[in-house]
C-alpha cells in the first residue's frame, strides 16, 4: 500500500516537472510554401538568362572574356583588294609589334608601336584607335583587325587627323615593293589596288607554275641519275 502511495506521487511530481519546462524551438521554421513559388520560380530562369548576358557584355569590356570565333580567317579571299606580297608585309608587321606572341596587338604594344613609328598617342586616343576597328570588342588588335586599319584607309575611310590614319602613313610598306607603278602615295596605290583581283590571281599562277617547274626539274634529275645508275650496273 504505502509502495502505490508512493509511485502515485513520484508519478504527479514528474508530471509537474514536465509541465514546467519549456518546448524546444524548433530547428529551422520551413518557409511559407504558398509564397515561395509565387516570388521566386517565375522570374529565375530569366534572370539567370539576363545575368549571364550582362556578365557576358562585362567580360568584354574590361578585356577578360575570349573573343568567339565563327570561322576561319583567309587574309587573301577577304582583302582580295591587297596584293600577296601586301598582306605578307603587313603580316610581319603586326607578329613584329606583337611583343607577347599570341596572336594580339594590346594596348601597351600598341603604344609602343606608335612611339616607335613617330606617333605617339595618349592613352585615350589608343584606346579610340583600338575601338574604331574592334571587331569582337576584346579590347585590342587581332590580325583581320589590323588588315582592317590598311583597308579603311585605301578606301578614305579614316579622318586624316586620326590615330589610324597616322598608323598607316607609318607603316614602313614601300610602294615600290608592292609593283604599283604611277602612284602618288602609299593609299592612292591601295585605291588602285581594290580592282586587282585578277593580279592575285596572277601571282598565285605564277607560284604554281613555279612549283611546276621545280618539279619538272626534280624529275628530269631522277630519270638522268636512274639512267646513269643502270649504265653502271651493266
Amino acid at each position: 500500500m504505502a509502495s502505490e502511495e508512493l509511485a502515485c506521487k513520484l508519478q504527479r511530481r514528474l508530471q509537474r516537472v514536465e509541465a514546467e519546462e519549456p518546448e524546444p524551438a524548433p530547428l529551422a521554421a520551413p518557409a511559407p510554401p504558398a509564397s515561395a513559388p509565387s516570388v521566386l520560380v517565375p522570374v529565375s530562369s530569366a534572370d539567370a538568362e539576363l545575368s549571364a548576358q550582362l556578365s557576358r557584355r562585362l567580360h568584354i569590356q574590361e578585356g577578360a572574356a575570349r573573343p568567339r570565333r565563327c570561322r576561319v580567317f583567309n587574309p587573301y579571299t577577304e582583302f582580295p583588294e591587297f596584293s600577296r606580297r601586301l598582306i605578307k608585309n603587313l603580316e610581319n608587321m603586326f607578329k613584329r609589334y606583337d611583343a607577347g606572341r599570341d596572336g594580339y596587338i594590346d594596348l601597351m604594344e600598341l603604344k609602343l608601336m606608335m612611339e616607335k613609328l613617330g606617333a605617339p598617342q595618349t592613352h585615350l586616343g589608343l584606346k579610340s584607335m583600338i575601338k574604331e576597328v574592334d571587331e569582337d570588342f576584346d579590347g585590342k588588335l587581332n590580325l583581320r583587325e589590323f588588315l582592317l586599319i590598311f583597308h579603311k584607309a585605301a578606301a578614305g575611310e579614316l579622318q586624316e587627323d586620326s590615330g589610324l590614319m597616322a598608323l598607316a602613313k607609318l607603316s614602313e610598306i614601300d610602294v615600290a615593293l608592292e609593283g604599283v607603278k604611277g602612284a602618288k602615295d602609299f593609299f592612292e596605290a591601295k585605291v588602285q589596288a581594290l580592282s586587282s583581283a585578277s593580279k592575285f590571281e596572277a601571282e598565285l599562277k605564277a607560284e604554281q607554275d613555279e612549283r611546276k617547274r621545280e618539279e619538272e626539274e626534280r624529275r628530269v634529275r631522277r630519270a638522268a641519275f636512274q639512267e646513269l645508275k643502270a649504265a653502271f650496273s651493266t
